[in-house]
């Protein structure tokens, strides 16, 4: 359990003294002191970001373990005297470091501004006026003002509460949110469980309402301390796990083949720092060391587009899973309707429209101040009532157990407690009901009689609350839960949310994409009916809440799968109907806005919520829609598949050569009387077609592609080095054939002549990877992708022909031998069209 030694001391505090201890008011702070405490205690942030000098930042891509590499080649090169080819290296060196520099540090500058527009928020007194301000601003004296669903930006320390009920399971696992209050207490253990005046960093309100003063901000909170150790660890999904068991898998391939040709060449060519220098080169080319900034790069134009077209990441590494998602699970509020909600009934037990009721209904909306709620919104745009002559006494919040809440009003002396929520939450704490002009007993028939015009309103589509009330004969300060209880039936507020037109197709869309839309929402059943029914949407099988409890994990799971519609599901129901897919293999999205939707966000492979979203939805999400619509959902889906494609024909494309390249390196060395390629001209070969890669990111991605989800595929990736790499080294061999014939006593044209067919075949081979379909004809390549494959194969061949060539060993070839190895590129990349069609026939069919 996290302890609380530094808390201890003011649990035990008086309000009064807090405020005193930290030189601030019930006013909050004034304005003026506020950067002098920034000063002092830092941004209230529990990831320190570091802002380096841009020189600094570009220094510091010198750290690559293959750029360190490259600098030993470096000084192994100038202590054996050899100037020119240290230059070289050198140079190459430097410009690769810019190039990986220059396009990380854009996609940092990207990411950032992207991460700013979906900034947490608080609300701060300062100076007496309550503001909503940056939550990394926040310093220690702050005075918060906490309501359901606020997340809490700092420890405070809680210095008046009503009916505070706080989720900390974050920290302390509980798994039931705790009561708080704002007292003083006399505490001998410092364990932060039992703490019960303070609010902690990274919490969440779940109901009722406090005033609080800041105590810790930053890594100094609870919350640092643990997020800390989280950063630590890095951020692990889906993809990037992918990623990581690629690299090994690759770089144990190197290192056993690099191995074995340093020991083969030192002996058969008796020249140990030669043959070590060549294996490093090798090692060099081979490792696909330019992966990171491709996944940088990729996933940052991927975010960019995203944000303009209203889908705003906030992990990055979310893209390619947001693509890989399968399941959609969605409430239906904003979603399947327009999220305008207005009210049109107002009716009395007898069915008629009844002013008592709105004005019950005005009543408990205007004086509530806990959970934001679009129906107390419509209540209070329907018309205006007078409500000058009552004074409110207290409000019993709203949480998701009751599902109601209630407000004390008093006129004329005499205290009113009134209730609205859920009918039948609300029939249940009933024992009178007001028919026709006068209170009687509320019988089983009064019961069914209610049921049955609650029941009328949802199949019509309308969501409705009940409204009933009692004078209180016991008048006091404070009321509780409790006191909801003999209360008189007022009558039922019915309200419209019409069916959003254009749902049906979205709907459609995302199930061409191979997506399924599941509608996971607290509404009863019979308006959720009504809306699918109205929206065209079919209704493949519908479970309530209440069912779902009496099946065992893999039940559920077999039902979820058949079922799209989920109503009257509790928050926790909601969380494991998606965990259960989740754990099965499925990749579920889940999207919501509001505090019961933040364990389901924060359960699947990708949470998405919405812009104007609770603070801890929008905490618990990796992606964020400015607008709660499936068609902007529609376009972010697009982006990921696009960026997790772009990714994959790096890693294919790297396998199709490097892999070939191995054996080729491997059989030049056995049976070639000399290095098949100097470890120079490795290292040349390896930079120009790292950056003929660099325009990846920016490539088109065909539509078949796009059109279902795509995931991370060992066994596809496995194959595809199997059958590709091949079909490069039996390219490799002919070459070698053909160069060893015109060039046996010529070391400097037969490395040559490779060193072109390599450069070539590794390069231009993008085009038939990037695309299941025929290159040039049937897909196109981008146009930056198609400029720099172009122009290093252009530059590269061009080389060997000028007076720089020479620092490289090049040796000028004949007409004659150029154009054969022309046609060697030209077949090869016939034969690798021809491979991929049987490759994607066999595996893909």
């Amino acid at each position: 359990m996290p302890g609380g030694n530094e808390l201890t001391s003011f649990v035990s505090d008086k309000p009064e003294e807090i405020y005193t201890r930290f030189g601030t008011t019930i006013n909050g702070l004034p304005a003026a002191e506020i950067p002098g405490r920034l000063e002092k205690y830092g941004h209230n942030s529990v990831v320190q970001e570091k802002f380096r000098p841009v020189i600094i930042e570009f220094l510091l891509n010198f750290r690559n373990p293959l750029i360190l590499i490259l600098l030993c080649i470096v000084a192994v090169s100038l202590f054996l005297g050899e100037t020119i080819d240290a230059l070289i290296v050198l140079g190459m060196v430097i410009m690769s470091a810019v190039l990986n520099f220059y396009q990380e540090h854009q996609a940092n500058i990207a990411a950032r501004k992207l991460k700013n527009t979906v900034a947490h928020t608080s609300c701060v007194l300062r100076d007496g006026i309550a503001d909503e301000i940056p939550a990394v601003n926040i310093v220690p004296g702050d005075v918060l003002k906490l309501n359901a669903g606020d997340m809490i930006p700092a420890d405070a320390r809680i210095v008046q509460a009503k009916d505070l009920y706080i989720n900390q399971s974050v920290l302390t696992g509980e798994s039931f949110p705790v009561a708080k209050s704002g007292g003083a207490m006399d505490i001998s253990q410092p364990d932060i469980s039992l703490f019960t005046n303070m609010a902690f960093a990274g919490t969440s309100v779940i109901s009722g309402s406090a005033t609080a003063v800041v105590i810790l901000t930053g890594v100094r909170t609870e919350f640092g301390k643990v997020a800390e150790k989280i950063a630590a660890a890095g951020e692990t999904n889906e993809f990037t796990k992918g990623v990581g068991d690629f690299s090994v898998m690759i770089l144990r391939i190197i290192l056993l083949f690099v191995l074995f040709i340093f020991l083969v060449n030192a002996f058969i060519k008796q020249d140990v720092l030669q043959a070590l220098t060549f294996s490093i080169a090798v090692a060099v080319g081979l490792t696909p060391e330019f992966l990171p900034m491709i996944l940088s790069v990729t996933m940052s134009k991927g975010s960019q587009n995203m944000a303009k077209k209203g889908v705003i990441v906030k992990r990055l590494t979310a893209i390619p899973t947001f693509g890989s998602m399968e399941i959609l699970a969605t409430d239906k509020t904003g979603t399947l309707t327009e999220d305008r909600i207005t009210l049109v009934k107002y009716l009395d037990y007898d069915g008629g429209d009844s002013e008592d009721v709105f004005l019950s209904a005005y009543l408990n909306s205007s004086f509530q101040t806990g959970i934001t709620n679009p129906m107390d919104e419509a209540v209070m745009k329907f018309k205006s009532a007078d409500i000058s002559a009552y004074r409110k006494i207290d409000e019993i919040p709203f949480d998701f157990d009751r599902k109601r809440m209630s407000v004390i009003v008093e006129k004329e002396g005499s205290q009113i407690l009134i209730t609205k929520g859920a009918p039948e939450e609300v029939i249940s704490v009933c024992s009178r009901v007001e028919e026709s002009g006068s209170g009687r007993e509320l019988d089983t028939q009064h019961r069914q009689n209610l049921e049955n015009a609650f029941s009328a309103l949802s199949s019509d589509g309308f969501r409705v609350l009940a409204v009933a009330q009692k004078v209180i004969t016991d008048k006091k300060a404070v009321y509780s839960k409790s006191d909801e209880s003999g209360m008189t039936f007022v009558g039922l507020a019915a309200f419209m949310d019409p069916a959003k037109s254009g749902v049906k197709e979205s709907i459609d869309e995302l199930e061409e994409m191979g997506i399924e839309v599941k509608v996971i929402t607290g509404d009863n059943e019979l308006v959720t009916r009504k809306i699918c029914s109205t929206a065209g949407i079919e209704i493949k099988g519908m479970l309530l809440g209440h069912e779902s409890d009496s099946m065992n994990d893999e039940q559920l799971y077999r039902k979820s799968l058949e079922t799209t519609v989920f109503t009257r599901f509790s928050p926790g129901q909601k969380e494991r109907v998606i965990k259960v897919l989740k754990d099965r293999g499925k990749v579920i999205g889940y999207m919501g806005d509001g505090i019961n939707d933040a364990p389901s966000l924060k359960a699947a492979d990708v949470g998405i919520s919405v812009s104007n979203g609770v603070d801890v939805a929008k905490e618990s999400s990796d992606i964020i829609l400015t607008r709660k619509s499936l068609h902007e959902l529609k376009n972010g889906v697009i982006e990921g598949r696009k960026t997790f494609g772009n990714t994959m024909k790096y890693i294919l494309m790297g396998l199709s050569s490097n892999f070939g390249n191995m054996f080729s390196v491997l059989g030049a060395v056995i049976f070639l009387p000399f290095l098949p390629m100097l470890p120079i001209q490795i290292l040349l070969n390896n930079f120009l077609y790292d950056v003929s890669q660099v325009a990846i990111p920016t490539d088109n991605v065909d539509q078949d592609f796009i059109r279902r989800p795509r995931r991370w595929n060992m066994i596809h990736i496995r194959n595809f080095m199997f059958i590709f790499g091949p079909i490069s080294s039996v390219f490799d061999f002919l070459t070698f054939f053909v160069l060893f014939l015109f060039f046996r006593q010529m070391p400097g044209s037969f490395q040559t002549g490779w060193f072109l067919e390599s450069l070539a075949t590794q390069t231009l081979v993008i085009h038939i990877i990037r695309t299941r379909k025929l290159p040039f004809i049937q897909s196109t390549a981008g146009k930056f992708l198609s400029i720099s494959t172009a122009a290093v194969v252009a530059v590269g061949w061009i080389i060997p022909f000028t007076g720089f060539g020479k620092y490289f060993g090049f040796t000028p070839l004949p007409p004659a031998v150029m154009l054969l190895l022309a046609g060697i590129v030209g077949l090869y990349l016939v034969t690798a069209e021809l491979g991929k069609r049987v490759y994607y026939r066999k595996f893909f069919a």
